[in-house]
Formats: C-alpha cells, structure tokens, sequence
C-alpha cells in the first residue's frame, strides 16, 4: 500500500452520488503523487508528481489522449500496424498507464508490458484507476534498461519510452547502448518512440536525434513549431524503425491535432541535428531540467 493515503479520496471510479470527486495524494518514491479528477470528464483524472502534471486518463473512454505528447504517441501506436491488429507493447515508464489502456481499447488481445522503478507509485495508481483484467497488461516494478534486458529478442512490436526522474530523463537511457537493447528487444518491423523534453538551445534533442540515427535505420522527429525553432521548452517525439515510416498520414494527424506539430525527416532533420554527436554510456547525462515556468 502507498505511503501517506488521503483516505478522503474518490478512488476515481466511486465516488458518492451526487458528490464531485476529490483529489487523491500518495507519498511515492518519485515524490508526492497527486490525482486531480477533470470537472469536464465525470471519471477522468490527471496525474501529477511534486505539483508537476504527468499524465491524463479518463476510465469511461481510454481512447482519449490529452496531453500533446501523448497524442502523439497514439498516432504511432495507431499505425504502427494494420487497423485492429494486436500489438506486442512495452512501456517503459508507467504514468498513470494512458498509454497502454489506449492500446487495449484500440487493438483488444494486444499483450503490454509496463515497466516503472517506483513501486508505490505503481500500487497508487492500480488502486485509484484499476487496469481492468481482461486487458493483458502486467506491470513490472524495475528499472527501464534492467527491465527492458527481460524481454526476450525480438518480442516488442513497439516501444514506448516516457521516463523521468525530477521531469529529467535519467542520463543511462539516452545512450546509443540504450538504444541497442531497444533494437535488440524490437522486431524487425518494430518501432520505437520516445517522449524527449528540452529547450533552447536544443542539444539534448539533436544528440538523442543523432544517437538514434546510429543504431536505427529511419528516424523522424514530430514537435511543436515553436520548439524546434529554439523557443520555448516543451516535448517532441522521436519515432525510430529499421523501416519506412508512415510519414504521410502521421504528418496528417499531427497537423490536425489541437495542438499542430510538424514532422521532420531526412535531409531536414540532419540539418536540424547539426553536426550534434551521439551519445554513448560514457558521455550520457540526464535530460535539461524543465524551467519554472513550464509548470507556472
């Protein structure tokens, strides 16, 4: 059981009739773990770590993604087989499980794999915002990279990678070794995509882009305008695969979400990347920490 319970919660799937639900708190390893319920959806709720929002999820439609980044990620995991086709899915990093209840409700019988180093935070969010159990997903208390070593070669039709420590990514899954067990755990055909945070003046993203580019055969990058022209912080997915990627219809989709974000690729991303080095064991360092006022 989670450390430090606010027995006054709703639970998020009970609250009494009538009643609004109330926000939910958990001391975790990762910090104060906080469910805030969404007055615009009756059972959707937003995670958040230490004040800082991490995820969104609304138990009555699954298929609705929130958050800019995740939207993203749903249009890969949408195409990144045949309409209805199960998947075989890794998420490193759990959140509050969006991405995977999007999975199971899209492609019923796919089988996931979550893997998050924080125990009581795992244990908070499967009592707050139950999995159901018929969804084939099984949760996996570990390190990512310790964790990712377990799946067997060539399992993962996709991987889906969101870790942060202190809204940093931890310096040993941004190395070209990472991303080599990434590869070794993908199928052929697989595809990997990563949630990667940074600001001016971008070093972080264009050395994740160029580390990519060594071990994957085609990479694109899908972000904000603004973010790639060096003008805020925010997040951009890096989608990677030893195929052609389906850069059309995600171009499509990502133009027409709330938020319109751009997808570069090739020649334009190279010149994006600029020469930036790629990063092994030896040189990697944790992600730039967010400024305040992202989460002003």
């Amino acid at each position: 059981m989670a450390k430090g319970t606010n027995k006054r919660a709703a639970r998020g799937r009970g609250a009494a009739r009538g009643r609004s639900p109330e926000p939910v708190t958990a001391s975790v390893d990762g910090g104060l773990a906080e469910l805030v319920p969404d007055r615009d959806r009756p059972r959707g709720w937003t995670l958040l770590l230490d004040g800082k929002p991490q995820s969104h999820v609304d138990l009555d439609d699954p298929a609705y993604l929130d958050f800019e980044y995740q939207r993203r990620f749903g249009h890969v995991a949408d195409l990144a087989a045949p309409p209805g086709r199960p998947l075989r899915a890794v998420h490193l990093g759990g959140g509050a499980f969006t991405l995977a209840r999007y999975i199971a409700a899209a492609r019923p019988r796919s089988t996931q794999q979550i893997i998050e180093i924080d125990a009581p935070l795992i244990q908070f969010v499967r009592r707050e915002l139950p999995l159901d159990p018929g969804d084939r997903i099984r949760v996996r208390g570990a390190d990512a990279r310790a964790g990712l070593a377990k799946v067997p070669d060539g399992w993962a039709d996709l991987i889906i990678a969101d870790v942060f420590s202190g809204a940093r990514t931890p310096a040993h899954l941004t190395s070209a070794e990472f991303l080599a067990e990434v590869r070794r755990a993908l199928r052929p055909d697989g595809c990997y995509v990563a949630n990667l945070a940074d600001g001016p003046p971008l070093a972080h993203l264009k050395a994740q882009i160029a580390t990519a580019r060594t071990v994957f055969a085609e990479v694109c990058l899908t972000a904000d305008p603004a973010l790639l022209r060096g003008r805020r912080f925010g997040n951009a997915v890096l989608l990677a695969a030893d195929r052609e990627l389906p850069l059309a219809e995600l171009t499509r989709r990502a133009a027409g979400d709330p938020h319109p974000a751009r997808v570069e690729h090739g020649r334009a991303l190279a010149d994006f990347t600029g020469g930036a080095a790629p990063v092994t064991d030896a040189t990697a360092a944790p992600s730039p920490a967010p400024p305040p006022a992202v989460f002003a």
